[in-house]
């Protein structure tokens, strides 16, 4: 199953109506899209996902639409996490795992737990877990960071089995891929950076442009894990100024607008997020054109 999740993931986005209901043509669309482009396999309810924006009841329609689109073609990794430990561990234990290989479980985010906090957050979640649990380390979004000493602390838990890693931090990433077990995977949480990281030893990307992009991105990462940065590298140049635009006025309102220009899905945020300005607008659909 470790062998599956290697390469690239990608972070569903939640594609929505005008009406700010789910558009569920416009998911089946993307999930299409990724798998057509070849990646290895796919993150609903991530922070892409605006899983912060949907209720419980909207959270179980995305999963179950996704694995029945999806058809058992790729591996599905289901996002569930929280600030809560013992609403998301109440959440874990009514999850259905039939059709998931495992769980993707954000750091907790505004409490600001001290270290000692995170790791009996994530022991506890990885008690109750049906499915094996991947970490995921965002500093900038929950406002905390989880040390390379407390990654290292949780990789020794049976049902724990890598992180995905977006603190930018290359010192922490050495640290831990230096000294964590052989079977525990390290996954980039940075389009940007991930040949980098890859050269360091990760062992792939949980990744935002792979949804517009999926192809020429998933065949770098490819390339970067058998070792062939030069092949790779003029794809990730090829890449690097999107994965920039995708960020510039926030996610996932930069990837909905190249999906909207790729006329893959609409553009449609949900409060409190809001769509990128005319002006990077502009610059996005004279970069689709030109791609």
């Amino acid at each position: 199953m470790i062998e599956n999740l290697k390469g690239t993931g990608v972070a569903l986005v939640t594609p929505f109506n005008a009406d700010n209901s789910i558009d569920f043509n416009g998911l089946k669309k993307v999930v299409e899209h990724v798998i057509d482009g070849g990646v290895e396999y796919l993150v609903p309810l991530g922070t892409t996902g605006e899983t912060a924006t949907l209720n419980k009841e909207e959270k179980k329609k995305v999963f179950d639409f996704i694995l029945e689109t999806n058809a058992g073609r790729t591996p599905v990794v289901a996002g569930i996490g929280g600030n809560n430990t013992y609403e998301t561990i109440e959440t874990l234990k009514n999850f259905n795992p039939d059709g998931f290989s495992a769980i993707l479980s954000v750091s907790p985010y505004y409490n600001k737990p001290n270290q000692e906090g995170i790791y009996q957050h994530y022991t506890a979640l990885a008690d109750n877990s049906p499915l094996p649990v991947i970490l995921y380390n965002v500093p900038g979004r929950t406002g905390s960071n989880l040390t390379a000493e407390t990654t290292l602390r949780l990789a020794e838990h049976k049902n724990i089995i890598g992180i995905k890693e977006a603190s930018g931090n290359f010192d922490q990433f050495m640290q831990i891929i230096k000294h964590k077990p052989n079977d525990f995977l390290f996954i980039s949480g940075d389009d940007g950076i991930t040949l980098p990281m890859i050269a360091a030893g990760a062992n792939g990307v949980i990744s935002v442009i792979g949804n517009a992009f999926p192809k020429d991105f998933s065949a770098m990462v490819r390339l970067c894990l058998k070792g062939d940065f030069a092949t790779a590298r003029p794809l990730h140049y090829k890449l690097i100024d999107i994965v920039n635009m995708l960020f510039t006025e926030g996610s996932p309102g930069g990837v909905k607008a190249f999906l909207k220009e790729l006329g893959i899905c609409g553009d449609t945020v949900r409060l409190p997020l809001a769509n990128v300005s005319n002006n990077l607008y502009q610059q996005i659909a004279e970069t689709v054109k030109a791609y």
